[in-house]
């Protein structure tokens, strides 16, 4: 091997252990009499690559960073060849990527932002450090520990406020309405990534339950959240799943069973190397049958699609919305040398009916794969159909499909640029500079859509006065969110963008249809067993 290689040894181990786990030589026999069919042509590939890395290294008219070589150009590269959603981490990504599945990490408690080259508090989490000590949406965070975050990304800055749980971080803050910094001393603490941010009555006896993700803590939050609910008690349940990107399979399963019987096949996964494996309802749903509205949308992937597929195809619930993300591939997580880790796909999984609702990804980018699933040109028709266990027809092939889709509207030119202007957002802090509390039940009237009318002409914010009048519903929403959330917690601006929720309204109306749902399958499985 030529110098420069060497030297590149720990770097290009990665690719080598990665080329290994595809074929599995790295977790199978480490023994062989000869050469199976395929490995000369493996390692004369490997050596090629070495061949042109050093080439390009030595040759090349400027210096070559091996990271970017190889943890950001050929093992992602040779990872896009075989599908979407094998994925290389180096070591901060995978570092981030257990951060997130665990469901915790230490820190202050709050999500930053960038705005103007600033780092801007978007909102601190509810009962955390920085709640607890003042901070509030919209401080523009100045010094950490001392130093300046000037020029410093969010990332940076972010890191900096995370640390061991118990010790001490200063940060200074610049605030609208105050002259002078403001200096908080916060004790770091142990910080929950909550995956069931809200769960509320929407009306007596109708409960609403909203999973943004899947980690390892989601199975346990949403059994307290039903028992907030006082579950015995339920007549009629939405569990919103929109935007939901999924995450682990074992707690979509966990999710799933809650709403399940007893012995109920949830989802099956088998691939190449890996027997087929079937997943049941261990304890079910304790004969809890009340109706449930499952709401979903072209967001909703991966362990989201696992929970809603299953209660379709038992006739649980009634699954509400636009098409789903449409993943259907399962990913087995390997550590790798130097902290890295490789998220490759190992199988693919079935809903119980037998259902595979990965979406084709073959001929199309990469970007347009993940960047718009919901345009109708990235979807196919629906070729695969199995049955329900009343047996109702229902779709494979491309995500899940809705049994009552909704015509969301997607935002229009209006909403995207108050949106991506911040607007809302920087109008609750200007609110909060004349308004020290809320009233209780507070809702935006005329005189707070006129002063934020002329706070959009103050900022220079363009819009017409025509789309002002027709998105008014919009503004007030999107307002009375986000001021909620400045003047409470985010918890209360959740609450109150879910209560005023068109969709979720119509979702609520559709819960005699779950009942009806619910009541005829029960009747035609047992004609069917003879009881």
């Amino acid at each position: 091997m030529p110098a420069s290689l060497r030297r590149r040894a720990p770097l290009l181990a990665a690719l080598t252990i990665l080329a290994c786990s595809l074929l599995g030589g790295l977790y199978g026999p480490r023994v062989r009499a000869a050469a199976a069919p395929g490995e000369d042509d493996l390692r004369q590939s490997i050596r090629s690559f070495a061949s042109v890395f050093h080439l390009v290294e030595e040759n090349y008219a400027e210096r070559v960073s091996a990271d970017s070589a190889i943890y950001s150009g050929a093992i992602p590269g040779m990872l896009r060849k075989l599908d979407p959603h094998s994925q290389f981490f180096d070591p901060e990504q995978f570092n981030a990527l257990r951060d997130e599945q665990k469901g915790h990490y230490a820190g202050v408690g709050m999500l930053v932002g960038q705005r103007n080259r600033k780092t801007v508090v978007n909102y601190p989490f509810p009962k955390t450090p920085a709640y607890r000590a003042g901070i509030r949406p919209g401080d523009v965070i100045i010094k950490v520990d001392g130093e300046s975050t000037e020029n410093l990304g969010v990332n940076d800055v972010a890191k900096r406020l995370r640390g061991e749980k118990g010790t001490t971080v200063s940060i200074t803050i610049e605030r609208e309405g105050h002259d002078k910094p403001l200096e908080f001393t916060v004790v770091r603490d142990d910080i929950p990534r909550k995956s069931v941010p809200s769960a509320f009555f929407l009306k007596p006896g109708v409960g609403y339950v909203k999973v943004e993700g899947f980690n390892e803590t989601t199975g346990k939050e949403l059994s307290d959240a039903l028992k907030n609910l006082n579950e015995a008690t339920l007549r009629g349940l939405v569990l919103d799943l929109r935007e939901n990107r999924g995450g682990l399979l074992s707690e979509g399963v966990a999710v799933s069973e809650k709403f399940l019987r007893k012995g109920q096949t949830i989802v099956s996964h088998h691939g190449r190397a890996s027997a087929e494996k079937p997943y049941k309802a261990q304890r079910g749903n304790g004969g809890r049958n009340y109706p449930m509205v499952v709401m979903v949308d072209c967001g909703s992937a991966s362990a989201a699609e696992i929970v809603a597929g299953a209660l379709q195809d038992h006739d649980r619930a009634l699954i509400v919305g636009t098409p789903t993300f449409g993943k259907g591939l399962v990913q087995t997580v390997y550590p790798l040398n130097h902290n890295a880790g490789l998220a490759l796909t190992t199988a693919k999984y079935y809903t119980p009916s037998g259902r595979l609702i990965q979406r084709p990804y073959n001929n199309i980018s990469l970007y347009e794969y993940y960047s718009d699933p919901c345009r109708d040109t990235h979807r196919t028709p629906k070729l695969e159909v199995k049955m329900t266990d009343s047996g109702r027809p229902v779709y494979g092939g491309d995500g899940i499909t809705p049994d009552v889709r909704f015509n969301t509207q997607r935002n229009d030119k209006f909403q995207n640029e108050m949106i991506r202007r911040f607007a809302f957002f920087s109008y609750a802090q200007h609110f909060f500079t004349t308004h020290e509390k809320l009233p209780p039940k507070w809702e935006p009237d005329e005189t707070t859509i006129e002063d934020f009318r002329q706070f959009l002409y103050k900022e220079k914010i363009p819009f017409v006065e025509a789309d002002f009048a027709r998105n008014l519903d919009f503004v007030k929403r999107y307002l009375k969110r986000e001021i909620y959330i400045s003047g409470y917690d985010l918890d209360e601006g959740l609450k109150v963008y879910a209560e005023t929720d068109p969709d979720v309204q119509s979702a609520v109306d559709l819960l005699p249809k779950a009942r009806a749902l619910v009541e005829e399958a029960q009747k035609l499985i047992a004609q069917r067993s003879g009881q």
